[in-house]
């Protein structure tokens, strides 16, 4: 591996961030750099991932594509970007921090590049489902960041750390829909390659702070096996508690501007419409996720996640309430509480990936949480896939959301239950 490290950091030469004096001489200076980068090439890629949640709001009839069809081209992505968290989680101890920051940051012009390339009336239903696909290059970015991060700082302030390069990551989903109300509002719907190619310069400037400002740190090398992870019970609660938090947050997202404008039609009669409300979730989820780890540092992850799945099942059961009242003010005020309640639960429930270490020095250790780190994160992005789905079959079904909120509703005191027992009962 690599390294560029400006300050040394130990006499061995290894990256050791539980020892007090290193931390303090160098350690926290070094690591604030790495991540205020690592949270801008994020940012950039999960505002790649989410260009679909705001595209599908550009496609007309002239596109011939109905609700259901939107609704699978914003889950196609999330699907991918899923899959390519395993492997990017991993690929930050094998290629180093900076070097794969760089080469994830380029890997987004791939998405940028096709959509602007293919995106016009006619084309047909197969390509859109490529360039869809393709975004998910944005999905991976996550994992291997959040992979670095984990490294970079002591386990106290690890809830803080991850917290605060996840929010900012998340703004990237707001980010991407404000620049699409943007060309909305200036441009109009017949101009979705403008929000596309605004995504060039913002690739290349992540990749080149990257490569100018980031390290690749020399961390103990050890892998730590798929199969050894899926072995773990803990490694099976936590997902699901993710997929209960973050799948929310990112399903949400992708699906909110089509919710309003199904099931509030009279109100939404234009996609510029669905724009102005679509970003204010996200943006409320990406804020509160840092603050979700900091509460987990003082109170326990496990007691911050089980308050929120509580506020998220009472939150679901006002947005059911709203729906079936056809109140707009209630159904997005209920649905903005929900935003923020998972993305706080985004950042308590990875407080409880880190196991605490009796070694600072323990390589297994940190190569275990790297890897539940990508796997947790893979899996609770599904959940985003699933959320999209329940919306889809929801609509076609009775032509309304009504049966997806039902079934969120059994997940969220599902997970609930789960976290209890296992993370904030009394003793565990």
């Amino acid at each position: 591996m690599t390294t560029s490290l400006r300050p040394p950091p130990t006499p061995s030469g290894t990256w050791n961030p539980e020892d007090p004096v290193f931390w303090a001489a160098t350690g926290a200076r070094t690591a604030r750099r790495n991540l205020v980068w690592s949270v801008f090439s994020e940012h950039v890629g999960f505002s790649v991932w989410s260009l679909w949640s705001v595209l599908v709001l550009f496609l007309g009839p002239e596109y011939g594509v109905d609700a259901a069809g939107k609704f699978l081209l914003t889950a196609l992505p999330t699907a991918v970007g899923a899959c390519l968290r395993v492997p990017y989680a991993s690929a930050v101890a094998v290629f180093g921090g900076r070097l794969w920051t760089v080469v994830s940051a380029l890997l987004l012009l791939i998405p940028v590049l096709t959509t602007a390339a293919l995106l016009e009336p006619g084309v047909s239903y197969s390509t859109l489902l490529l360039c869809a696909a393709l975004g998910g290059f944005g999905g991976g970015n996550f994992a291997s960041s959040m992979a670095n991060v984990n490294a970079l700082y002591p386990q106290h302030l690890k809830g803080w750390a991850l917290g605060v390069n996840a929010g900012g990551g998340n703004l990237g989903v707001p980010a991407v829909q404000l620049a699409g109300l943007a060309v909305l509002a200036t441009a109009g719907a017949g101009h979705p390659r403008l929000l596309v190619l605004l995504y060039v310069p913002l690739v290349v400037g992540a990749a080149l702070a990257a490569a100018l400002r980031m390290d690749d740190l020399r961390l103990p090398r050890a892998t730590y096996p798929l199969r050894a992870l899926a072995a773990r019970r803990h490694t099976w609660l936590v997902s699901l508690l993710y997929i209960g938090t973050f799948g929310s947050f990112i399903g949400f997202s992708f699906a909110f501007g089509q919710v309003l404008q199904v099931q509030f039609a009279d109100a939404f009669a234009t996609p510029l419409d669905a724009a102005y409300l679509t970003f204010l979730g996200p943006l409320l989820g990406s804020l509160a996720r840092p603050w979700g780890g900091r509460l987990a540092d003082r109170f326990g992850g496990g007691r911050v996640t089980l308050w929120t799945f509580a506020g998220m099942a009472a939150g679901v059961v006002l947005v059911l309430l709203a729906s079936r009242a056809h109140s707009l003010p209630l159904f997005v005020t209920a649905f903005s509480a929900l935003f923020v309640l998972s993305g706080a639960g985004n950042g308590s429930t990875y407080k409880l990936i880190p196991e605490p270490a009796t070694d600072p020095q323990d390589a297994l250790g940190r190569a275990r949480d790297s890897a539940l780190i990508g796997f947790a994160g893979a899996v609770g992005a599904f959940g985003g896939v699933l959320v999209n789905v329940a919306f889809r079959q929801s609509f076609l079904t009775s032509g309304d959301g009504d049966l997806a909120y039902a079934a969120f509703l059994a997940v969220y005191v599902l997970c609930g239950a789960v976290t209890w027992k296992v993370y904030a009962r009394p003793g565990t």
